[in-house]
């Protein structure tokens, strides 16, 4: 898992992951550690805004924040000390998709059990791709629900490379 690669060669105290297809904001850096050096955060995700808008790129963000309500937990970029990222073990390399909404949801349990909050960066928000809309559509996801169920499980190989490993081959 290439996460978990790149958590083992950090260097700093402080660490942060994000995909490849999303950009921090200029304040992110700044923000995470002012949460962290007060204590009360274990570490924390952001919100995610894309890099355009239409009404099946806001369905599909509606659809997914049912999911992550569920968990209330925000992704796309995690942040946390190294020492609760060594804490829980990393990124979970048995699944094949949504590990890094797991990762949140273990790293906010943590936060549980020592008295912190699992925080979300609002004011330095991530911007990511629409590539895969570009690819697939814009509706895609919300037309596909049985799709959006396998990917969701974690374990679905062949919905892990339909949409975000191997597309088209």
């Amino acid at each position: 898992m290439i996460r978990n690669a790149g958590l083992a060669v950090a260097t700093g105290e402080i660490v942060m992951t994000v995909d490849a297809d999303s950009r921090f904001h200029p304040c992110s850096f700044v923000d995470v550690v002012e949460k962290l050096a007060t204590g009360r955060y274990v570490g924390g995700g952001a919100m995610v805004y894309p890099e355009r808008w239409s009404l099946g790129i806001l369905a599909t963000g509606f659809v997914a924040a049912l999911y992550l309500a569920k968990y209330r937990v925000s992704f796309g970029t995690f942040w946390t000390t190294r020492e609760a990222c060594e804490a829980i073990g990393g990124f979970n390399p048995e699944f094949v998709t949504i590990e890094d909404v797991d990762f949140a949801v273990r790293l906010k349990k943590l936060g549980q059990h020592r008295d912190q909050k699992f925080g979300t960066l609002v004011r330095s928000a991530l911007t990511t791709s629409c590539r895969k809309f570009d690819s697939f559509g814009d509706w895609y996801l919300v037309k596909n629900a049985d799709f959006i169920t396998r990917a969701f499980s974690g374990r679905d190989q062949a919905a892990g490379d339909e949409y975000w490993y191997e597309p088209g081959r």
